[in-house]
């Protein structure tokens, strides 16, 4: 054999050696690239779970409940029950800052809703007005009003309060109110209650609507609702016989029925027409219903709906199957109850 021909067979040689080598080379370039992705994905792991089981302000970001003793920045759910012309959640409100006292019903979601959101709150002990007003960044006038309570009123460990987000005034939507009649009442700014519970115009206002004027004033008479005044037994039992009221009065005229199962039916308790149906962080699956003389009926952390928006509904007909959507105490099953609100009535079933 030449020289050149024993050349060109080495080359020839050598090219399978330099194909695998260079293989070689991309194949552990890429496990280091995995490995480190992987690793890095690990780490955000242990990062969560560490949050997720730890105390104070850590576990506060997963759990929904914040006790006294923590501290935490904390972002307020969305608050109960309505779409965008709903302030509760209003579960739209604001951050809540370090040594928060008592518990917080809801979870940490989005910053720009939390601004505006209602929130609930479950009183501890020590509690008072004064101290939560400091605490929550707002005046004692606004606490007092929007949980009908006096200046000199004693708060009970385990009472649920409504917080606002901002100092001011919370007024529920009668039929025929009107935005430049609520803005008088509570000598607030139009443009001002439009803008804070982001709603558009006027127009999209509904009777039952939880409306927040901020710097507003409860005034010390409120003109007359125009309601139809209410028949004698004008609301029946929304669950079945079997289901017992579990918690007295409660955000918003609320009262829990309950006998520790899920799946009974949600009946309506007057007949109207639907007004809202969707799902809400707090209130889970829930069907609104406005009936002929503007009071508005809730039901909530149903397990499924059985009525659309905009439908006509009769006294008894079954709207929903309890469960335990959205946030229970406790959760999962064996907090199956009905949420039933009344607005703009007496709620018939309360303690």
């Amino acid at each position: 054999m030449s020289n050149r021909d024993e050349m060109s067979s080495n080359r020839r040689a050598r090219k399978p050696l330099l194909y695998v080598a260079l293989g070689a080379i991309f194949l552990l370039a890429g496990i280091g690239i995995s490995l480190k992705t992987l690793t890095d994905s690990k780490v955000g792991e242990v990062n969560m779970l560490l949050m997720g089981q730890g105390t104070g302000a850590q576990k506060g970001v997963f759990s929904a409940q914040v006790r006294s003793d923590q501290v935490v920045a904390f972002e307020a759910p969305e608050l109960v029950l309505l779409d965008k012309t709903s302030v509760i959640a209003v579960t739209p409100p604001m951050t809540v800052g370090a040594n928060v006292l008592g518990a917080l019903i809801g979870d940490s979601s989005d910053d720009t809703k939390s601004k505006r959101e209602i929130l609930y709150y479950v009183v501890e002990e020590g509690d008072t007005i004064d101290v939560l007003a400091e605490r929550f960044g707002i005046s004692t006038n606004t606490i007092v009003w929007a949980n009908d309570l006096s200046s000199s009123s004693q708060l009970t460990p385990g009472q649920e309060l409504v917080i606002l987000p901002t100092s001011g005034a919370l007024h529920l939507i009668r039929p025929q109110d009107t935005l430049s009649e609520i803005a008088v009442w509570y000598r607030g700014s139009v443009e001002e209650i439009l803008e804070f519970n982001e709603i558009e115009s006027a127009q999209d206002i509904f009777v039952g609507d939880l409306l927040i004027i901020p710097d507003g004033r409860k005034p010390t008479t409120l003109p007359n609702g125009r309601l139809t005044p209410l028949a004698n037994a004008y609301f029946i039992l929304p669950v079945p016989r079997s289901y017992k009221t579990t918690q007295g009065l409660h955000p918003f005229n609320a009262v829990d029925f309950s006998n520790g199962t899920c799946g009974g039916p949600a009946y309506a308790a007057a007949g109207g027409i639907t007004q809202q149906v969707g799902y809400h962080s707090l209130a889970g699956n829930y069907v609104r219903i406005l009936h002929p003389n503007g009071v508005v009926t809730f039901y909530g952390h149903l397990s499924s709906q059985a009525a659309s928006p905009g439908e006509r509904v009769l006294q008894g007909q079954i709207v929903g199957y309890i469960g335990h959507s959205g946030y229970t105490i406790p959760s999962g099953q064996t907090g199956c109850h009905l949420h039933f609100e009344v607005r703009g009535a007496q709620n018939p079933f309360a303690k």
